[in-house]
């Protein structure tokens, strides 16, 4: 248990993007307006426009640099980064008072990095997704909260990216005044049983080979794990020709095999 001692609620600032960021901004700003003292956004978006209509102070992301930092984030004690896509440097992890607390979108310590619904496939591993503190490391911070989200084989990388989006704004409302009342236990990360993946490792895993040989399974799972709509997909190239493909998979109802 964390409880900052004569601190009953947690002042914080929202680093948030994306349908998550709006959802957890406006979440919090509805029923717990006095905590948020900063929304950082990447541009003027419809994040920033909710702040502003209810008083708060906005930031852009372009204007927070090292010697702002402390100015503009002192005395807040958590800092939310709500599917935030940049890297956060080492002095503003430094600021909050308690510490940065991230939405990362799979089981850690499994698939930490890049395109976690891609890697969870063809892996084979757990799926779910996490609140965790940050450190100076790829997603290695301790583990405050997690949510297992389950997999068959209808899922593609598309339909685990929406499952972790919604997984991840229900974990955050369940959990969100357990972790700025101090109702907490950091857990270490077991990284010897995690995997590292980065965004320049999606290409190359994602090319099929003709004359390699591969089991149904492995196939199967490459072909669904990259089927995301309006995103590339799998593919192979033939007579100089570079070919797309994807996958449907659906369960045949009261037929057992």
């Amino acid at each position: 248990m964390n409880k900052k001692q004569g601190h009953d609620r947690g002042i914080s600032a929202f680093f948030a993007d994306n349908k998550v960021g709006l959802d957890v901004v406006k979440y919090v700003l509805e029923r717990h307006p006095d905590h948020v003292k900063y929304v950082i956004t990447i541009h003027e978006n419809e994040i920033a426009a909710l702040a502003r209509s209810v008083g708060c102070q906005v930031y852009h992301i372009d204007e927070i640099s090292e010697r702002s930092a402390k100015e503009i984030l002192i005395g807040v004690d958590f800092i939310f980064l709500a599917w935030w896509p940049k890297i956060v440097p080492a002095y503003i992890i430094k600021t909050p008072n308690i510490g940065v607390v991230n939405f990362h979108p799979s089981l850690l310590p499994h698939n930490r990095g890049k395109h976690y619904n891609f890697w969870t496939i063809v892996e084979g591993t757990p799926f779910g997704v996490t609140l965790h503190f940050v450190d100076e490391g790829i997603d290695t911070g301790d583990i405050l909260f997690q949510s297992v989200i389950e997999k068959s084989w209808e899922d593609t990388g598309g339909s685990l990216y929406m499952k972790a989006i919604n997984s991840i704004v229900t974990l955050f409302k369940d959990r969100y005044l357990d972790i700025v009342e101090g109702r907490y236990h950091r857990t270490q990360q077991n990284l010897n049983i995690g995997q590292l993946h980065y965004s320049k490792e999606l290409d190359p895993a994602s090319h099929i080979f003709l004359d390699k040989n591969y089991s149904a399974r492995e196939l199967l799972n490459l072909l669904r794990a990259r089927t995301f709509p309006g995103k590339p997909a799998c593919y192979f190239c033939d007579n100089n020709k570079k070919y797309e493909v994807r996958v449907s998979i659906k369960e045949i109802d009261n037929e057992p095999c």
